[in-house]
């Protein structure tokens, strides 16, 4: 009685087994034909609508919104997918997964056998990987091809950019050829069609007996391939036949609840194995925060696009060596003045000459005699260092009368440059002793420039622009610049879309007038307070401490933490902005230079007029690091290094850096107009971010009454913020940002209009605004009567 129960009970349940196999093998089946024909689709309106999806991607607006704006045919469920498969991943190599989808779907859903689904699949991976490396490879060649930019995929670039770097272009083109006649010869492609035409006869029973002969053999290891798979699932049916006929020859008091309890169990074991083997790979994938993954495609600019100097050799011969030599001695025994030793040093513009006197000769009645030493050399420029320091000389820096010119790619060809690990690094120049001199402006932090006219003051910014450009990605430094002059700075509006930071409503990436001037200077201030804050939220001294919490993924993006890259200010010519806005400029620049380097905002500040009412002592003193080239008179060079000298130089590139302490005579390198113009035309022609890094948007208080604000078109949050603050009776846009999770901008916006219908008060400053609304009952009366 109890086998008989028993055996009702057991093909009872292999009945139930066998359906919810078939009815998973249905929704598998179901699911990739769906997979496959919202693939296609997508990816095919991506040629008629990705470059539109692709904006509102990057701009990084909620989804609702975009939904609304999402023009793929699929709507954001095809914007999303055609986005990661070619602009993320295979580019349009990704077209193969169709029809490898249609395999499967066919497979499981009618039990149709297009093509074996192993070799399918190797082959679907395969394609993917060569056709987007091929067309990698290709881009490397021709990077302003339009197709090739756009339809190539993030990881196709990415092998073909690491096979560059490794092998060349040369062995990179065998490489693929032989791939591709690998994959012919190994996928069979050429008997392809007669194999396809085959195994669709034969599963119509239609009469095939040619074709069979023509693939015979690929025919029968395709059957080989089915008798294995059928055999290794009868197999697994018998082995799990096997173990529950055993559990219930051992459990015979419950068997039907013992067998589903056995079912069950193995269904869960084999759904958390996979669960975890999904979580292990996604873990590796979103370890870190990569800032660089939406240009992941930039290629840094090259040396090749920088000109070779023709005269780049030392030009000081023996003769004049020996002649000056001569000269100098001369010239101070005629002041009873007699040399124990001396020896020189020749640079790319001046030789130094190191002498060490007698015992008992005074270092300043050596000093007094420059005038007299010039002459006798029959040289401008003539500067004495007494005493050079740390070697116990006198040096004394005479110009060669052939100098060299140090070329930008010279020095950036050098190891010192390409092995450096400064965060931001800035080429100077070439020391006397013709070594190459770099800085990192994280730790100088801000950086005066003087020169008159002509003295190569608007070149060293170039040089300081360019290093930046060649060492840094897009992602992790942006430039706001100033050029009263309108024309120093106009090459760098290509890199708008790359490097380039600006107001919200600003028309050029360049700032020009005095009076957007003052409020990009403001909104600087607006952004340092930000970021304090967020500083503050992440318990970071530092910006680079805080990024790198953020790149661990210990900051949530949700509490309006993001990744903060360097912002440098450069102002071409103070004096000019000075003369017409004054303290309006100068509050601003001083409380960035006292307060920024902390977060990241390092200014770089040029003027060819040092006059104390230009560079002021509240600015002189918070800028540590200064740098001069030739000024017109020894006040000027002593406003701008604190002693004389500047006026000395011999000009073109000749200048002097103070750090802080020593004076440093540098050759400052030459980069021409072209050149700057290769450099961003390079970096124009490749793919960029959708507008310029934006800056908090800056009201001025003077300004602000005037401004009409509409409230018949208030922000679709304007109710939630005021409910936010009648409730926590605290008027604070930082709230408004972390509660809300919007942008400054936004919660500034949303501010205004709280003030103007009376919820909150006017600005007072870093306070929070006084609410005026004391409880929820008044403003719900308020809110009705607006509408």
């Amino acid at each position: 009685m109890v086998n008989s129960s028993f055996n009702s009970d057991y093909y009872e349940d292999d009945e139930n087994k066998k359906s919810l196999l078939q009815k998973f093998k249905l929704i598998f089946g179901a699911s990739s034909l769906v997979s496959s024909v919202i693939i296609f689709f997508s990816l095919l309106s991506y040629f008629f609508t990705g470059f539109d999806d692709q904006s509102l991607i990057n701009s990084g607006i909620s989804f609702s919104t975009f939904g609304e704006e999402a023009k793929n045919w699929l709507g954001v469920l095809g914007a999303f997918t055609a986005h990661y498969f070619i602009y993320v991943l295979f580019g349009i190599s990704s077209f193969i997964l169709v029809p490898f989808l249609i395999t499967i779907a066919f497979k499981f859903l009618f039990g149709f056998k297009i093509l074996p689904l192993t070799k399918t699949f190797i082959f679907s991976v395969f394609t993917l990987i060569w056709v987007s490396s091929t067309m990698g490879f290709f881009l490397n060649l021709f990077p302003e091809s339009f197709i090739l930019r756009n339809y190539t995929g993030g990881i196709g670039y990415t092998l073909a950019l690491f096979l560059d770097n490794l092998l060349g272009y040369s062995s990179i083109l065998i490489l693929l050829l032989s791939l591709f006649i690998f994959t012919v010869l190994f996928f069979d492609l050429y008997s392809f069609n007669l194999n396809f035409l085959s195994k669709i006869s034969k599963n119509n029973n239609l009469n095939s007996e040619d074709i069979i002969e023509e693939d015979d053999e690929i025919i029968v290891e395709e059957e080989i391939e089915e008798e294995i798979e059928e055999e290794i699932e009868e197999e697994i049916e018998e082995a799990l036949e096997e173990e529950e006929f055993n559990d219930e020859v051992r459990n015979t008091s419950n068997d039907k609840n013992k067998i589903n309890e056995n079912t069950e169990n193995q269904d869960l074991e084999l759904k958390v194995e996979k669960t975890q083997d999904e979580k292990t790979s996604m873990s590796k994938i979103g370890d870190v925060y990569d800032p660089e993954l939406d240009l992941s495609s930039y290629k840094y600019p090259k040396v090749d696009l920088l000109n070779e100097s023709k005269n780049e050799k030392i030009q000081v011969t023996k003769d004049e060596l020996t002649s000056n030599k001569n000269k100098i001695i001369e010239t101070l025994k005629n002041f009873k003045i007699e040399i124990a030793k001396i020896k020189a040093t020749i640079g790319p513009t001046v030789t130094l000459y190191e002498i060490v006197p007698e015992a008992g000769i005074k270092i300043s009645k050596i000093k007094n005699l420059e005038d007299d030493i010039a002459l006798s050399l029959s040289a401008l420029g003539i500067r004495i260092i007494a005493p050079i320091p740390g070697k116990g000389t006198i040096g004394i820096e005479v110009p060669n009368k052939n100098r060299e010119i140090v070329s930008l790619r010279s020095v950036m060809r050098t190891e010192k440059f390409i092995k450096n690990d400064f965060e931001l690094p800035l080429i100077l120049g070439k020391t006397i002793s013709n070594e190459v001199f770099l800085a990192d402006l994280t730790k100088m932090p801000h950086v005066l420039v003087a020169g008159a006219t002509g003295q190569g003051k608007s070149v060293g910014l170039n040089v300081m622009l360019s290093s930046l450009l060649f060492k840094k990605h897009p992602s992790s430094l942006k430039f706001v610049l100033i050029d009263p002059k309108k024309v120093e700075l106009s090459l760098f509006n290509k890199i708008e879309k790359h490097f380039l930071a600006k107001l919200p409503d600003a028309e050029e990436p360049i700032i020009t007038e005095t009076k957007k001037v003052v409020h990009t200077l403001n909104s600087l201030c607006t952004e340092m307070d930000v970021r304090y804050n967020l500083l503050k939220d992440a318990q970071a001294r530092n910006l680079k401490e805080y990024n790198k919490k953020f790149i661990s993924r210990n900051l949530n993006p949700n509490e309006g933490h993001r990744y903060l890259p360097y912002i440098v200010l450069v102002i071409d010519e103070l004096a000019d902005l000075m003369m017409t806005a004054g303290k309006e400029i100068e509050n601003p620049i001083a409380r960035l230079a006292q307060l920024a380097r902390a977060i990241g905002i390092h200014l770089i500040v040029a003027t060819q007029r040092p006059s104390v009412n230009v560079i002021t002592g509240v600015i002189k003193a918070n800028f540590p690091t200064r740098i001069s080239f030739k000024v017109t008179s020894n006040m000027d060079s002593r406003t701008i290094l604190d002693s004389k000298g500047a006026e000395q130089l011999v000009g073109m590139g000749d200048m002097l850096f103070s750090p802080g302490s020593d004076i440093i005579r540098l050759q400052c390198p030459f980069v021409d107009t072209p050149e700057i113009e290769k450099i961003c035309d390079h970096i124009e022609n490749q793919r960029g971010y959708t507008s310029a890094y934006l800056l908090p948007e800056y009201i001025d208080e003077n300004e602000k009454q005037i401004v009409d604000i509409d409230l018949s078109d208030r922000d679709p949050l304007f109710e939630d913020a005021a409910r936010l603050i009648v409730s926590s009776q605290t008027g604070s846009t930082s709230l408004l940002q972390r509660k809300l999770k919007l942008g400054y901008n936004r919660a500034g916006r949303l501010t205004d209009q709280l003030e103007v219908a009376g919820i909150v008060g006017p600005s007072e400053g870093s306070k929070p605004r006084q609410v005026l609304i004391q409880d929820e009952y008044a403003l719900e009366k308020l809110l009705n009567e607006l509408g």
